[in-house]
């Protein structure tokens, strides 16, 4: 994966405006960034491929705001416009789990200063619950600058499949994850194994998906279920929707931890977001490197 400012500090060395050592002294300073209440993991990226994201639970809205605006600090530093240059694709800010409270915050805070000084858009995704600011292209698809078929990522489609409507939050922040990672993403909903002609009658359109994301609460058998019928690795992702004896989402987790279908991994209970960024490396990057 490459890194925009990794390339910058390395093309600075070659043509000799830094030093090796004023350059070594600047990633040192990187690896994060304090801010007393909270320290921004800002290597994450060269080291993984994918920055910090904010998660908004259990902080408050003024909280989320300024990591937030940290996060865009340091990504425009230097008066770059961020991730839009030669090092790599542009990597959206993001902020899960999130709800309206925060999303007031972080737009409070900003005003129209993303859009004029950096050519940001914000965004709140309501059904996903995440704060997005990625490039301001006029449209608020929910989708990163990345089209699906980019070269930079590998071809493939991913399938966000969830048992009941309830589960629909939980796979809405996988869903919208996977396109802000630039991928192509069919949404397959309400197909629990209460109604198994609901899931049969759409089994044709998940088995043409590269990975497949089944969520699901209650007893959490979609995921075994799905992938007894596909040729595909199946991220299972389990959700605290249910009665009483669900124990807020453990019932789905061992069941799908049990599964005697192959091919089947496991997210923690409401992990969206980890399903979605683990298929996206299931998928892989093209960039040359």
């Amino acid at each position: 994966m490459r890194n925009r400012k990794l390339d910058q500090y390395l093309k600075d060395i070659a043509e000799g405006r830094v030093s090796p050592v004023e350059a070594a002294e600047k990633l040192r300073m990187r690896l994060y960034d304090d801010m007393d209440f909270a320290k921004l993991d800002t290597d994450r990226e060269l080291r993984t491929g994918r920055g910090e994201v904010v998660f908004a639970l259990g902080k408050t809205p003024e909280q989320t705001a300024s990591i937030m605006r940290r996060m865009v600090e340091l990504a425009c530093e230097d008066g770059r416009a961020p991730f839009t240059g030669e090092g790599g694709p542009f990597r959206p800010i993001l902020a899960t789990k999130a709800t309206s409270e925060h999303y007031e915050a972080v737009f409070d805070l900003f005003g129209d200063g993303l859009t004029a000084k950096h050519g940001l858009a914000l965004e709140y995704m309501e059904a996903a619950k995440m704060i997005v600011i990625r490039p301001d292209d006029g449209a608020a698809s929910g989708r990163g600058s990345l089209a699906p078929g980019d070269a930079r990522y590998a071809s493939g489609l991913i399938a966000v499949v969830s048992g009941g409507t309830a589960d629909m939050p939980v796979a809405e922040e996988a869903a919208v994850t996977a396109e802000l990672y630039g991928h192509e993403v069919t949404r397959v909903y309400d197909v629990g194994i209460s109604g198994l002609h609901r899931l049969l009658d759409k089994i044709d359109d998940i088995r043409k998906a590269e990975v497949v994301i089944a969520v699901a609460g209650m007893e959490g058998a979609l995921a075994s279920v799905i992938a007894g019928l596909v040729y595909r690795p199946v991220i299972a992702v389990p959700t605290s929707i249910g009665y009483g004896i669900t124990l807020s989402g453990l019932t789905p987790l061992f069941a799908m931890l049990g599964s005697c279908s192959l091919g089947v991994g496991v997210m923690n209970v409401d992990n969206g977001f980890g399903a979605a960024h683990y298929a996206s490396m299931i998928l892989g990057v093209k960039d040359g490197r």
